[in-house]
């Protein structure tokens, strides 16, 4: 797999400058040059680039069609700029910004605007960038830059809070303690320059932050002095209001953002200087995962992103196609994936990365996959610099852009607020495209600096044993320099990439007028779904084969050779299929409780010959032992790291497992596919193929006359021969009056808690009812749990529906509160919520019930969650597919006395709780719920 820099690919001369303008603003000849973005020709919406007389430098964009309003800011500064003796400053003071300023000095004012209107809010801390973005109701924008616009102008730094967010920072820091990335990464710190800012700890805990409450509010607005100003700062806006409403709310709100003539700060000290090299790293990892990462100091690609030398090169290391090096280490056993690309860039020096995932064997070869990568870069340097090469790299990034699709205006606005402090202005859309031209020598600078003297080899495994251990990660590590390389033979058969046959030519868009899924084709043992779409303005189609048989989850058995069937078919056709999905034609496989998908997602043209391909190989193709092997150690390492994962995600899967049916744990699954081996699958592949419903859906730019011929060729091709009749259904199940404590298996040191409110039904009201609720509760959870009683990092409350089953999900995961204390705090915390929605009135109700009713009738941001959504509803029966709009409906007939009595009945109906401390021994989650009835389906 590909690992590209945020500095992608395409061409001006393919496009054609004037192609590229669209969406941009005339001007008229004798005016001033006005520069303005670059933006595809599928993009219709407005820019306008301002330059306050603060200096901030603002992005507007209008976007007319869209259903949200989204801003950004980014902030020139982060952890690389955090004080010695203070680590985590940058990132402790982007939490203290949210909790008010001078305007608002509530805690929980923005938060509490925010879920008023449906809106959303995060922000992160890179090592020279803070980034804060929140996404609204467009008619609640300008409130919500009145309180945005604050945390740049007048924070208060409120002493109450500094002490209380100290202790969530540390939460924080204390939740990611077993994530094996920042522990990995810690190591990898201890390899670079030590003086290098960008290698210091990051995320802050009780130790680094002064727990002396005026000395490290001092320090807080010091900082917030020293590098926050409008100078180093860069505003993005998308909404559909007009371009000069749009003008008119940023100026009366940031123009008091203060100008310190503050710049970005630069980092002189070299990444890694010549005296560390060669050496060698290995780290202990605690999931069982095997990495070797090889690791050159090369100059950052920033000041090359319209050539994008750097990013060519990593494509060509992280070919997979035929005779790559991954298809190699894959023939020897020794290697399941592979990426290239930049890494750790600061405005000067950055890593060229070529990370492999290894198999256990491949741990012990590590010599021979170095000799062997080597032997591909020398491969790259004879015979990888022909202009073909690029241009074809160049073509295809030129295809993404001229069709690129809206996004949401939430990440749209955080990209190109970060992209507005790196690209001049009229390449925030483009400068992650752009290739403007081969440059061989660049690319021969780049190559001269890829030799084993200038090497840093990390390995990662749990069987690494440390001389040392990080400070904060407790990461066991060795560090060893290298005086030479030992020798070792390359792998045989390594060769450079053909031109790619799968490069879409025909990229016509048709002209079909959009309508709701019909019913293409119904046949005894299949149906087959087609939506003509043309609004996203991309000849994409997406196919979706969701292939049933009533077996597959009979069983944990059937389960895993499901899994199994689907990776195989992955991982057998990942060299002969990689250069189409270079070329844009996605291909994935999946499996589910009712059998396994086949997805399809790319351009008209050339798609049905992967359709063909993937059904050869799914009916015919050779099952041999080593994909099985591959496939196999794949699936059973991530059922064994699945107690590593977040703790959260533990308690929401063990949530899952307890209350839908059918599925299986991971635990089951592991135990059962522990035998099975290629002759297991062969054999279930042609019983699974046997006995197959097929359910399609296909949306895209496609006539109905092309969608039937291609749709029925996979249909008929695979020949179902079962009814939907004999398929499982789907079934959220009901939670009884004695209802069990369930606690995942985990590894994690946290404690936590998951209490589950059910609806009564999976009836349309309830499912309304359930999530006003949800929007109710979310943001008086957070601030009482989170910002008033610090109970941990992790506090979460809103609407969860299992299938159509509505629920109100309640967690919280602390590293210092117990069970029994989180329980009563939530206890407490739903008594004085039931005096909030005692006294709702129809008034206070009214955002609320909006708010829910706009988030389900936003318009898709692209064609693939279109496809995903349709997919989904399908899955749940809804043939209408006018779910959303009927639920809709039912949110805004509800009034506040209908809320009160739902929340009364669902106080009063039994709860679900997952918990989860170091001490607890993990639930046999299947056997506690096998007795669970389904949830009534109401009406």
């Amino acid at each position: 797999m590909r690992l590209l820099q945020p500095l992608s690919a395409t061409a001006l001369g393919l496009i054609g400058f004037g192609l590229l303008l669209g969406g941009c603003q005339a001007v008229p000849e004798d005016s001033p040059e006005v520069v303005t973005p670059i933006t595809s020709p599928n993009d219709s919406r407005d820019y306008r680039a301002l330059t306050l007389d603060n200096g901030l430098e603002v992005l507007l964009v209008s976007d007319p069609e869209a259903d949200r309003a989204a801003a950004s800011m980014n902030v020139s500064v982060g952890s690389a700029q955090d004080p010695q003796a203070m680590p985590g400053l940058a990132h402790f003071l982007e939490h203290m910004l949210f909790l008010g300023t001078d305007r608002y000095p509530e805690a929980d004012s923005y938060q509490q605007y925010l879920s008023q209107h449906g809106g959303n809010h995060n922000a992160f801390t890179a090592s020279q960038d803070t980034n804060y973005f929140f996404d609204i109701e467009p008619g609640a924008l300008p409130g919500a830059l009145d309180r945005f616009s604050r945390f740049f102008i007048a924070p208060r730094f409120n002493p109450e809070y500094v002490e209380r967010e100290r202790n969530a920072v540390h939460s924080e820091y204390q939740a990611r303690l077993r994530d094996d990335g920042r522990r990995i990464n810690e190591a990898l710190d201890q390899a670079l320059n030590p003086e290098h800012p960008t290698t210091g700890f990051s995320v802050g805990s009780l130790a680094t932050l002064n727990d002396d409450e005026q000395s490290l509010r001092k320090a807080l607005i010091d900082f917030y002095e020293n590098h926050y100003g409008a100078g180093v700062m860069h505003l993005a806006v998308v909404a559909p209001q007009s371009l000069d409403t749009l003008e008119i709310l940023v100026r009366e709100r940031f123009a008091e953002v203060p100008n310190r003539d503050l710049t970005r700060a630069e980092i002189p000290e070299r990444l890694l200087t010549p005296a560390q090299l060669p050496a060698k790293l290995a780290a202990q990892s605690l999931g069982e995962r095997r990495q070797v990462r090889f690791l050159f100091p090369v100059d950052d690609p920033i000041d090359d992103y319209r050539n994008k030398s750097l990013s060519y090169l990593a494509n060509l290391l992280g070919h997979e196609g035929e005779g790559s090096l991954l298809a190699a280490l894959r023939e020897a056993g020794w290697a399941d994936g592979l990426s290239a690309g930049g890494a750790r860039g600061d405005g000067d020096d950055a890593l060229l990365s070529v990370n492999i995932s290894l198999t256990p064997e491949g741990a012990e070869h590590l010599d021979r996959i170095q000799a062997s990568l080597f032997a591909m870069i020398e491969r790259i340097r004879e015979k990888g610099l022909d202009s073909w090469r690029y241009q074809e790299q160049a073509r295809l990034a030129e295809q993404s852009f001229r069709f690129q699709q809206r996004g949401e205006p939430i990440h749209v606005a955080s990209s190109l607020a970060m992209n507005l402090a790196y690209y001049p202005l009229e390449d925030v859309q483009y400068g992650n495209y752009r290739m403007d031209g081969f440059e061989p020598d660049k690319v021969r600078e780049i190559l001269a600096k890829l030799t084993p003297e200038r090497l840093l080899r990390v390995y990662s495994g749990p069987n690494v044993e440390g001389e040392r251990t990080t400070q904060w990660f407790d990461t066991p590590y060795r560090l060893t320099p290298v005086e030479s390389w030992p020798q070792a033979a390359p792998l045989s058969g390594l060769s450079l990439p053909e031109p790619n046959p799968y490069i879409a030519e025909d990229l016509e868009l048709l002209p079909l007028d959009t309508a709701k899924p019909e019913l293409l084709a119904d046949g005894e043992h299949y149906t087959l779904w087609y939506r003509p779409d043309s609004e996203f303005g991309t000849p994409r189609v997406e196919w979706r084969f969701s292939l049933q048989n009533p077996e597959t989850s009979s069983s944990p058995r059937n389960a895993a050779l499901t899994h199994l069937l689907a990776g195989w078919l992955g991982d057998s056709l990942n060299e002969a299929l990689y250069p189409a999905r270079l070329a844009g034609q996605e291909v994935s496989a999946y499996a589910h409780a009712r059998g396994l998908t086949l997805s399809f997602s790319g351009w008209r043209d050339r798609q049905e010959r992967v359709m063909q391909r993937v059904l050869d190989q799914l009916q015919a193709g050779d099952i041999t032992t080593d994909s099985v092997a591959r496939v196999k150690l794949g699936l059973m390492r991530e059922w064994r790291n699945a107690p590593q994962s977040p703790l959260y995600q533990q308690l929401s899967r063990t949530l899952g497992s307890a209350l839908i049916r059918p599925q299986h744990s991971e635990a089951a699954l592991l135990e059962a596919i522990e035998p099975l081996d290629a002759e297991a699958l062969r054999d279930f592949r042609q019983r699974f193929l046997d006995r197959l419903y097929i359910e399609s859906l296909v949306v895209g730019n496609l006539k109905p006359a092309l969608a039937r011929r291609e749709g029925l060729l996979v249909i008929n091709s695979l020949a179902p021969s079962v009814d939907a009749s004999a398929i499982p259904e789907l079934t959220p199940l009901n939670v009884p009056a004695s209802a069990p404590t369930l606690h995942p298996h985990s590894t994690r040191n946290d404690s936590a808690v998951l209490r589950y409110l059910q609806g009564p039904d999976r009836s349309l009201g309830s499912q309304a009812r359930l999530a006003v609720l949800g929007q109710l509760i979310e943001a008086p959870f957070y601030t009482q749990l989170r910002t008033e009683e610090q109970l941990g990092y992790i506090v979460t409350a809103g609407y969860r529906p299992l299938l159509d089953g509505p629920g109100l999900s309640l967690l919280v995961q602390s590293p210092s509160a117990d069970v029994a204390h989180i329980q009563s705090r939530i206890a407490a915390f739903l008594e004085a919520f039931d005096t909030r929605v005692a006294q709702l009135d129809d008034a206070t109700l009214q955002p609320y019930r909006d708010a829910v009713r706009d988030r389900l009738l936003e318009r898709d941001p692209s064609l693939t969650s279109l496809t995903n959504r349709l997919w989904y509803q399908l899955a749940l029966g809804d043939t209408d597919f006018n779910h959303r709009q009927r639920l809709a409906e039912r949110v805004m007939a509800l009034d506040a006395n209908g809320i009160r009595q739902a929340w009364q009945a669902v106080r009063e109906a039994p709860a679900q709780t997952v918990s989860f401390s170091p001490e607890t021994t993990p639930s046999d989650v299947a056997a506690l719920t096998a007795d669970f009835e389904p949830l009534p389906e109401g009406r």
